[in-house]
């Protein structure tokens, strides 16, 4: 088997124009040298260089294995420094997805953007998902980090849910309802409207948390004729199918009608986590702890 050790012996001799010249900057005996290209020699059943009374040359088996041990050499150090710049959380890649009502926007994007402008060598791939789809997708290894809103009812061995910040919630509606033009409301107002986000059984997430705020408040959120989950609920409100609590960063990518209105209640807050799993590696870890960055 060829050795690095001896496809770099030989360039070194090939490019110095002597054993004695390369044996010095290589701080080796020249025999040794000598003794390792002979085994070269003998494994590519090849002589590389013609011995002369004054300096070796190269034969022509040995002209046209030099460019290519060059190359096989070059390739070697790219792969050692990538190896060891994504050991080192220095180069890679990740696969980040976040939950609708969580959108890039304001200061999450600021934290995402400015965490890839000091790691030129990271790139990203992002994608939207529900939250319990996020956790499966990290569970099965298809999915590096998850951005979704608390709480979340299913549980997965493996997986760490840490809180990442909180927002409040306000209150959605088109511009023509009748509550368009008030500064603040209770939720005890709210006990008639049509909302348009009903929660699952099964599922958590921003429209579980806002019946868990109408209940406490006295009432089931009464499910308008048409209902979502997604961001298409800004489009329904907007068409005046009911109303629906979001958090105040779903202002940056609502339409312009729509009208936010403060909640009057306390603790009408929304809480986005960061999800990711436990055997995490180096990249994942070092953007965790950038996000979260006080």
């Amino acid at each position: 088997m060829i050795s690095t050790r001896q496809l770099r012996y030989f360039v070194e001799i090939a490019e110095s124009g002597s054993f004695s010249a390369a044996a010095e900057r290589l701080y080796i005996a020249q025999s040794a040298l000598s003794r390792q290209i002979r085994e070269l020699e003998q494994q590519l059943d090849t002589a590389l260089f013609e011995r002369t009374a004054r300096l070796p040359r190269l034969t022509a088996a040995g002209a046209a294995f030099l460019p290519r041990a060059r190359n096989l050499l070059l390739d070697l150090d790219k792969a050692s420094d990538l190896a060891r710049a994504v050991g080192q959380g220095l180069r890679g890649s990740l696969r980040l997805s976040h939950s609708s009502t969580v959108p890039l926007t304001g200061a999450l994007l600021q934290r995402v953007s400015g965490y890839l402008h000091e790691n030129a060598g990271i790139s990203m791939e992002i994608a939207q998902l529900s939250s319990e789809g996020q956790l499966e997708e990290l569970a099965d290894g298809r999915l590096d980090i998850g951005l979704l809103r608390l709480p979340v009812l299913r549980q997965h061995e493996g997986l760490c849910v840490e809180p990442l910040f909180e927002e409040p919630l306000l209150l959605a509606v088109a511009e023509e309802h009748e509550l368009a033009g008030r500064e603040n409301v209770r939720l005890t107002e709210l006990a008639g409207e049509p909302f348009i986000s009903i929660p699952h059984r099964q599922r958590g997430g921003l429209s579980y948390l806002s019946a868990e705020l109408c209940m406490a408040a006295g009432f089931f959120p009464r499910p308008a004729r048409v209902v979502s989950r997604k961001t298409t609920q800004l489009q329904l409100i907007q068409a005046g199918f009911g109303v629906a609590l979001l958090p105040r960063c779903m202002q940056d990518i609502a339409p312009s009608t729509l009208r936010f209105i403060e909640l009057a209640d306390p603790g009408c807050v929304s809480t986005v986590a960061i999800a990711y799993r436990r055997d995490a590696g180096l990249l994942v870890r070092q953007f965790l702890s950038h996000m979260q960055e006080d």
